[in-house]
């Protein structure tokens, strides 16, 4: 196959990511949250496998009547932010007012965020909390805590976008990328399998997704105050 047709290929593949999204949204909009966390994790292994791909086959050059960084920051913005939002100010989660704060509060700030230049570091890790609510509300979902934590989950994420805390990238950030990208893998498996069982309490699949959520949260963090060996931070 030519070469500007695989890369062509690369940003048809990406923009699938858009028709499910609207699969999610259509779950959403009828209260199934296991469907739409599931089309949503399809999302995200279509984002996690399409940067490599466009990076393989050098798409800015041999596709670039198509801005793939644009097509992807479109499509993330309704998986990551926009329908998981929406999810969390449907469900019961967060009743009254708590909804009406929670999805103004993500929406805006999330769209700033998209928009700051400064939001990957040298590393390709992300400055700050990146606007993962889509990971963050299934985990939410799984768990369900008091809605006063949710809340205060939601202002510290929110406001955590721009603090300087580093956030792994898990497949461009090469600092323990051979633990990152395994968790990282195990994360949506485990996601998924949340999905599937409709977030059963007694599923071993929420055990899990806390377990990799915690090392995801806070990998960049620790690598923040653990210098590298070889001097990269």
């Amino acid at each position: 196959m030519d070469i500007r047709l695989k890369a062509l290929s690369v940003h048809l593949f990406t923009a699938t990511g858009a028709v499910f999204a609207m699969l999610a949204m259509l779950a959403a909009v009828e209260e199934k949250w296991p469907l739409m966390f599931g089309w949503l994790v399809v999302a995200f292994i279509v984002d996690g496998i399409d940067g490599p791909l466009a990076r393989r086959y050098d798409v800015k050059t041999n596709a670039p009547e198509f801005d793939g960084t644009l097509m992807d920051l479109i499509i993330d913005y309704l998986t990551y932010v926009f329908i998981p939002a929406y999810a969390l100010f449907k469900s019961d989660l967060l009743p009254g007012w708590t909804g009406w704060l929670a999805i103004i509060v993500i929406t805006f700030a999330s769209v700033v965020y998209f928009a700051d230049t400064r939001m990957k570091t040298k590393d390709n890790s992300f400055s700050g909390f990146p606007g993962c609510w889509n990971m963050a509300v299934l985990v939410l979902f799984a768990i369900s805590p008091n809605f006063y934590v949710i809340l205060a989950l939601v202002i510290l994420f929110s406001v955590g976008m721009f603090l300087p805390f580093k956030f792994i990238h898990p497949v461009r950030t090469e600092r323990w990328r051979a633990l990152s990208l395994p968790v990282a893998i195990a994360w949506t498996g485990f996601a998924g399998w949340a999905a599937l069982v409709e977030f059963h309490p007694q599923s071993w699949a929420l055990w899990g997704l806390i377990v990799t959520s915690i090392y995801l949260a806070f990998a960049g963090i620790v690598q923040q105050i653990i210098p590298a060996s070889n001097g990269n931070s």
